[in-house]
């Protein structure tokens, strides 16, 4: 993907205003999804972070993330522009179970989701895409390639996760910027091509 090609396509008229898009960014507890908002945004990311406590033990499953001291229990927020027209705004959602009634708010209005997996807990990320694929949200999995993890032919994992073949998969690492600029370039062609073809065939 090249950045040239992905800003024209979304470039607005001369002069007009710039496009605002609202983009999830969803996935099981402690897949990066707080650190891909902060890597990215343009601005301080508003983070809504609680310290792990003894009174989650038995509830958040911290198995493989045994290190992760603090947990998301809002939302993540922060915002990026794209090439000269599209401003992009993330909303990370938390996820532990028992926060995931607030997804519903938080999908309003959005145009499409990137879900974050972690090939050592690919189950994780089951929920989220159940959940797009049930409200018709485009949807992008970005397989985040953590430290010492087994790197997995993106092949299988599509397979794993039993994904429909017009879903992007891409592998990253949302510490780069660079990285998880990809990712979203990719989130937002797909919508582009999605928003496309419906239009084509309605």
């Amino acid at each position: 993907m090249d950045y040239a090609h992905s800003d024209t396509a979304v470039r607005r008229p001369a002069g007009g205003p710039p496009i605002a898009a609202k983009i999830l960014v969803a996935g099981g507890f402690g897949v990066g999804k707080t650190t891909m908002v902060g890597a990215i945004s343009e601005i301080r990311p508003l983070r809504t972070e609680e310290l792990l406590s003894e009174r989650g033990t038995g509830v958040d499953d911290t198995t493989g993330v045994a290190g992760k001291t603090s947990t998301t229990v809002a939302m993540d927020f922060g915002r990026i522009t794209m090439g000269d027209g599209l401003v992009l705004y993330l909303f990370g959602t938390p996820g532990q179970q028992r926060f995931w009634f607030m997804w519903d708010e938080l999908a309003v209005g959005a145009v499409g989701a990137v879900v974050l997996a972690d090939v050592r807990r690919l189950a994780d990320c089951f929920a989220a895409v159940d959940y797009f694929e049930d409200r018709g949200t485009p949807f992008l999995v970005a397989v985040n390639c953590f430290d010492g993890a087994e790197r997995k032919d993106p092949a299988d994992v599509r397979i794993a996760l039993d994904l429909d073949p017009d879903v992007p998969l891409v592998m990253c690492d949302v510490r780069s910027r660079e990285s998880a600029k990809q990712v979203l370039i990719g989130m937002v062609e797909h919508v582009l091509a999605r928003t496309t073809a419906a239009a084509a065939g309605g």
